[in-house]
């Protein structure tokens, strides 16, 4: 190989790794129904070229008993709502939970990498269904929001601010 297909090669990599840190993601994009999720939401970069101040994320209908982790030098606030339809947990009904999970008062530069972490349980109706966590990323007065969905049939890689997608599989059985 020569020094110009090194070159290229390297190219290439570099310019799909940027590509995957272009948006905020999920570490784990698929789950199981029925069990505790830790999502880990990944972010890559600022609000065009302004530092991170505050992430947002909602938490879709059929994710409950969601906690976010702490984070040090960011203040957590959780949102508290009705769910669409109730829930079962070790064997209470739940009629509403945290809707909403935000982490402010930090400063994540442009460029540097951090990711922000939550958990959940996954009902047992989200089997076979992708759920998205709208994500609204504060970067003092700039702000991108990752909340695109995809319609069916459409590429989530063609929509400029998706948001981070989980797939919910069957449980697993032993």
């Amino acid at each position: 190989m020569t020094a110009m297909t090194f070159a290229l090669a390297g190219a290439l990599l570099l310019a799909s790794a940027g590509a995957t840190l272009a948006h905020i993601t999920l570490e784990e994009p698929k789950a199981a129904a029925g069990s505790a999720y830790k999502a880990v939401l990944r972010v890559g970069h600022g609000c065009e070229g302004a530092a991170t101040t505050a992430v947002r994320v909602q938490i879709p209908d059929g994710v409950i008993d969601a906690k976010p982790m702490p984070k040090p030098g960011w203040t957590i606030e959780t949102t508290v709502g009705a769910f669409a339809e109730p829930a079962e947990l070790h064997g209470e009904t739940l009629t509403e939970g945290v809707r909403e999970i935000r982490w402010s008062g930090g400063d994540l530069p442009d460029e540097w990498y951090d990711e922000f972490t939550f958990r959940g349980r996954l009902t047992e109706a989200l089997t076979g269904q992708t759920v998205y966590f709208p994500v609204i990323q504060e970067c003092g007065e700039a702000v991108t929001r990752w909340i695109e969905i995809p319609a069916d049939g459409q590429d989530p890689h063609d929509l400029a601010e998706p948001a981070p997608a989980l797939t919910v599989i069957a449980p697993s059985t032993h």
